[in-house]
């Protein structure tokens, strides 16, 4: 009778897309405090409270999305099999990380690009407030 070695695969398969959730969120939440001081016009307070709520979010989602996809559903005895399948499910999890990296660059440049926007539309409309 050959053991299983799913749980062996559980055990290589957390570590990674848990550091690798670090990471992409340490990397992307360093950089993004200086769009958040631009969006909320250096009230650096409200942007760093905005930017950590961002990245609580950002942790949940990717290590929630992370233990859903998790589940083996079919015995593993070989190695080439559980390099196969922790190919699949840490491949597949990078890629959406890096479809959600994106998508908060997109939410980033899209809130400095309105608050850019709502700063002219200010100036335009009160003129002597820019002075």
């Amino acid at each position: 009778m050959k053991t299983s070695l799913n749980f062996i695969a559980y055990l290589i398969y957390l570590p990674i897309v848990i550091v690798l959730t670090w990471y992409v969120a340490h990397i992307l939440f360093k950089n993004s405090k200086t769009f958040m001081e631009d969006i909320f016009h250096g009230k650096t307070d409200i942007a760093h409270s905005t930017n950590k709520l961002f990245e609580t979010g950002f942790y949940l989602l990717n290590l929630g999305f992370a233990l859903v996809i998790m589940e083996v559903t079919s015995e593993i005895y070989g190695n080439r099999d559980m390099l196969e399948i922790l190919s699949t499910k840490i491949g597949g999890f990078s890629i959406y990380l890096g479809i959600m990296l994106f998508f908060n660059l997109y939410l980033f440049f899209r809130g400095r690009r309105i608050s850019k926007q709502k700063a002219r539309m200010t100036e335009i409309q009160y003129p002597s407030l820019g002075k």
